[in-house]
This record gives structure tokens, C-alpha cells and sequence, in this order.
């Protein structure tokens, strides 16, 4: 299992929120997902051999949030 923390910008509710955990859970692979909107992070544990952390930031960025 891998870990990463992904920055995210431009959430600024919990309905951002919300849209943001549904994005990364729907990524084959994507075990657990936890997002923050003070801490402005997802935390995402995903198998590698499944999912990448190219594959997690583009899904952000498809929801319509900035990926850092």
C-alpha cells in the first residue's frame, strides 16, 4: 500500500470536498481517501501496481480543482 498527500486548491466547501474524495475513490486501486479543506490535502492510500499519484492529481484536476 502507498500513501500520498496531494495538495488541493480552490475547495472552498464541504460540497468541494465531497466531489473531491468521490474523484480519487473511483480510481482503481484508491483504498482510502481523506480530504481536508482547512488543510487544503487529500490523503490517499492507493496500490501502485493500480494507481499512480499522476493518476490521483489528474482526477483532481478533472473534478475542477488545482492539484499541487
Amino acid at each position: 500500500m502507498t500513501k500520498a498527500v496531494i495538495g488541493v486548491k480552490g475547495m472552498t466547501c464541504d460540497g468541494c470536498v465531497n466531489s473531491v474524495t468521490r474523484a480519487l475513490k473511483a480510481v482503481p486501486g484508491v483504498q482510502t481517501v481523506s480530504v481536508s479543506l482547512e488543510k487544503e490535502q487529500a490523503q490517499v492510500d492507493f496500490e501502485s501496481g493500480k494507481a499512480s499519484i499522476d493518476d490521483l492529481r489528474r482526477v483532481v484536476e478533472e473534478a475542477g480543482f488545482d492539484a499541487v
